[in-house]
């Protein structure tokens, strides 16, 4: 046989060769099939010239002991083609196929939630595995991510290290699969599931309701409490009847409490809260044992502009208005009286609406002499009759 008809034959057999294998490139997904798996890799037909071998460690991440411990004979599966040729046909990697279906996947997840005429929200699983400079390292799908500290919470978290080891919700918000880049935020999920709600609960709450509430956070100016899903604020001075130094002296997070609804807002999305008003306030009932008219004594304990507020009680007080101060006219309360004289009153009127007991030294001082004159008085005029006689 001539040289010529050699190479023609040559040339016709690679062409029958070439028409039986599959149009494929190298950094390009396809599906191949197991044919051998050993401990240490796994051979695979992907339609080219020969099965490429694919070692454990691209198999499946991390490493497995045992690549037989992920695939067997006749399995299909899909691979990245790194490169194809040399000695070993090319180089595969199923790790890398199964990181790319990831990135679609979270690409197709990103778009969802950014269609505007979405009506539900997509979601990812993200593994947090540790706190870097800046916020959480997690893995989604074998992905590593990133989860900035901002958009954790929808609050500031000065202390990250309580997530570790936890699987959280997520939303894909920055994906750059060239550069493996991947950023999550669990605060835009939280942003929206909290926007859902406060429709709901702004639609159904009025102000004037007693409702069930959680505290979920103290701050120095008050308790934020959970309302259905939204919280609202009960201002300190709005925790308890009695003086309160700061929240914590009343509530603990997690307690659940009655609370009244001051006042909503669904503009500013704001919502009043307070809880001593779901309470009989302790005033009154100190109030109900005393009775206008009667005399009782105290303390002064305060000197103002129009008058002196005398102690009934510890916590209770009542004032002495300027003019019922003194027989006489004065300019300043500390004419009449000082801080620590202790002094008999009138109870001239008690007011349970607006919460204020009126007093009057005056008038106690006025009744007292006028007693002691009728009861002098009438032994005056005994001992008279007995003169006489």
């Amino acid at each position: 046989m001539s040289d010529d008809v050699k190479n023609v034959d040559d040339m016709s057999n690679w062409l029958e060769e070439s028409e039986g294998l599959k149009d494929i490139r190298e950094h390009e997904v396809v599906e191949g099939t197991v044919v051998l798996v050993n401990r240490d890799e796994a051979y695979v037909d992907i339609g080219y010239k020969q099965e490429i071998a694919i070692p454990k460690k691209e198999l499946r991440y991390p490493e497995p002991d045992s690549a037989e411990d992920v695939v067997k004979a006749g399995d299909k599966i899909r691979v990245y083609i790194q490169s194809l040729g040399g000695e070993n046909g090319g180089v595969l990697s199923k790790v890398k196929a199964d990181n790319e279906i990831v990135w679609d996947e979270l690409r197709a997840v990103k778009a969802h939630n950014d269609d505007p005429e979405a009506e539900d929200i997509e979601t990812v699983d993200a593994h947090v595995v540790s706190v870097v400079k800046g916020g959480l390292t997690a893995t989604v799908n074998g992905l590593r991510g990133f989860i900035p500290a901002s958009q954790m919470e929808l609050y500031f978290v000065k202390d990250l290290s309580g997530y570790v080891g936890q699987t959280v919700k997520a939303l894909p918000i920055e994906i750059e699969s060239h550069k493996r880049r991947l950023v999550l935020s669990r605060r835009q999920l939280l942003e929206r599931e909290r926007e859902l709600k406060q429709q709901e609960v702004f639609g159904k709450l009025h102000e004037g309701d007693i409702v069930k509430g959680t505290v979920k956070r103290l701050v120095e100016y008050g308790a934020f409490i959970d309302v259905g899903g939204v919280d609202g604020l009960a201002h300190i001075s709005d925790l308890s009847w009695e003086r309160v130094s700061h929240p914590s002296d009343v509530l603990k997070v997690g307690q659940e409490v009655d609370v009244y609804v001051k006042n909503v807002d669904p503009d500013t999305r704001r919502i009043s809260l307070s809880v001593k008003q779901t309470q009989r306030d302790p005033w009154l009932d100190r109030a109900e044992q005393y009775r206008e008219g009667e005399f009782i004594e105290g303390k002064v304990v305060k000197l103002a502009k129009f008058g002196a507020f005398m102690e009934i009680e510890p916590n209770f007080d009542g004032l002495i208005p300027m003019s019922e101060l003194s027989d006489r006219r004065i300019e300043n309360a500390d004419e009449a009286v000082a801080v620590g004289d202790i002094v008999k009153v009138k109870v001239l009127r008690i007011d349970l609406k607006r919460k204020r007991i009126s007093l009057s030294i005056n008038r106690a001082r006025r009744e007292s002499a006028n007693a002691n004159f009728r009861r002098y008085q009438p032994a005056e005029a005994a001992e008279t009759v007995e003169e006489e006689n």
